[in-house]
């Protein structure tokens, strides 16, 4: 299978994404009629997924593995961890790769796909209903993730990736009913995309900032523990290879967490990390323009 099976028709800023953008509503529909569908067991199984698609699908995998190669793992248990993160209804991996290595080579400057410096709206959530969003040419993805571009599985599961999504609502309204359906799919779903979203809005607007990055990133502990660790995006975006974003010992960070615990079951080596006592003193704003970890086509570097 071709990348070029996988190109989809660019969009103009200011044009919705109805494909998009109909999920999105019906989802968070979804999310609301759930409250009316509440079980203890329900909220239980909402929390566990919430864990698998957001700390071992989005954080562990799609961020730290994928997009910066901050370790590596054996390859059925990547491709297992990117099975996790289709969960979280965020895309598939290449299309999330891409828009986050854009993401960092164009940090709050133009062609930056969620900056805040377009809106706090436009940060969060905008940038999903409208714009180009994950919807590039395959030009602009294969410059963006060679490595991923070449994995059949990768391409294979970016296309299909609502596959397994679909797959688990069906298996949970076969074992639990509704109750298990609408929390297990559409509130755990709904609450792992806003945390998401937060990273891109909230820690670029409200946070502190450890390092002088030529970026507006900042570390939040409250977006940090509701998406197990990324809320730390200051640290993230001064050493962005790092499998440890919290850096700090009280820097909570479930992710990097589950990485160690990978470590130490032999599944995860050449992990890359930086620790506080280490670093010399932050150096100047101008002086960390290549501090991004991308090279200069945007493809990760080096270790």
């Amino acid at each position: 299978m071709e990348l070029q099976s996988l190109e989809r028709s660019s969009r103009k800023t200011g044009q919705i994404n109805w494909v998009t953008s109909i999920f999105m509503v019906l989802f968070h529909i979804g999310a609301i009629a759930a409250l009316f569908f509440f079980t203890w067991k329900a909220l239980a199984l909402a929390i566990f997924l919430w864990w698998v698609s957001g700390s071992l699908g989005i954080g562990m995998a799609y961020h730290r593995l994928l997009t910066h190669r901050g370790y590596k793992t054996p390859k059925w248990v990547e491709y297992f961890l990117t099975v996790c993160a289709t969960l979280a209804l965020e895309g598939g991996p290449i299309f999330w790769v891409a828009t986050h290595r854009i993401h960092h080579q164009f940090s709050d400057e133009e062609g930056d796909p969620h900056s805040p410096i377009d809106g706090k709206w436009w940060a969060h959530m905008g940038w999903i209903l409208m714009g180009k969003s994950m919807h590039h040419d395959t030009t602009t993805l294969a410059r963006y993730v060679p490595d991923l571009a070449k994995d059949k599985f990768h391409v294979w599961i970016t296309k299909y990736h609502y596959v397994p999504l679909t797959v688990l609502g069906l298996v949970l309204l076969a074992i639990g009913g509704l109750p298990f359906l609408m929390w297990g799919i559409f509130v755990r779903t709904v609450v792992g995309l806003h945390a998401t979203w937060m990273v891109n809005s909230i820690t670029h607007v409200w946070g502190s900032r450890r390092f002088a990055t030529r970026d507006l990133s900042t570390n939040n502990w409250w977006v940090a523990i509701l998406t197990f660790g990324e809320g730390w995006h200051n640290n993230h975006h001064a050493h962005p290879v790092s499998a440890r974003h919290g850096i700090a010992w009280y820097e909570v960070d479930m992710n990097w967490y589950g990485i160690w615990a990978l470590k130490k079951l032999g599944l995860a080596r050449h992990i890359y990390r930086v620790q506080l006592d280490e670093l010399p003193p932050s150096p100047p704003l101008t002086s960390q323009v290549e501090s991004l970890g991308l090279a200069a086509d945007g493809a990760p570097s080096g270790d």
